[in-house]
């Protein structure tokens, strides 16, 4: 039995050299290689036709020259009643049942924006759909939306005698409080 366990014990130290001695030899032909090669040099930096600058410069957000007043408004006719001059319009109207209000891009006839009672997600919060509270929640409504689609700056033009109404001063208020400007600057010519 015990020369049996020297057998074990010799075979085991054998294995052990030979593993170390392996892994010692593979440790060295790292550390050559590592010491004959070379770092790459770096690549020459290719220009493609692709890549050129085009000489005209297209801008692609129409909304950065309306920010900055620099946009060109249509004039329209002087007779003409609304102006045109703007580069968005709030209309607000009252029927017999239910409140509107829509904001116009100035060369769309489409509204931008709306909001109405006829929504019933508006509807079933208020208890008239004609009421001046009703022009109140359209108006904070309005409001939000406008900012969410980034426009802040709205014209807003009424009858002077239909503006003198509860109705429509509490709608222009919301809108105001909402933080929706109800003008547009000057245009700036440059």
């Amino acid at each position: 039995m015990a020369l049996f366990t020297d057998v074990c014990r010799s075979v085991r130290t054998l294995l052990g050299q030979c593993q170390r001695s392996a892994a010692a030899a593979a440790w060295v032909r790292c550390q050559l290689s590592r010491k004959y090669s070379k770092a790459a040099p770096d690549p020459e930096p290719v220009v493609s036709d692709n890549e050129a600058i085009n000489k005209t410069f297209v801008n692609r957000n129409p909304r950065n020259l309306e920010q900055m007043a620099l946009a060109v408004k249509d004039r329209g006719w002087a007779t003409v009643w609304p102006s045109r001059e703007y580069y968005h319009r709030l209309v607000f109207r009252r029927t017999q049942h239910h409140i509107t209000a829509e904001v116009f891009s100035s060369d769309s006839i489409v509204p931008v924006l709306s909001c109405s009672t006829k929504e019933w997600a508006l509807k079933r919060e208020l208890g008239s759909t004609r009421s001046v509270a009703a022009c109140r929640a359209v108006g904070d409504v309005l409001a939000q939306r406008c900012r969410e689609a980034g426009i802040t700056r709205i014209v807003y033009r009424e009858i002077p005698w239909k503006f003198r109404s509860e109705a429509n001063q509490t709608f222009w208020t919301a809108m105001k409080e909402g933080g929706v400007a109800l003008g547009e600057p000057r245009r700036k010519f440059i």
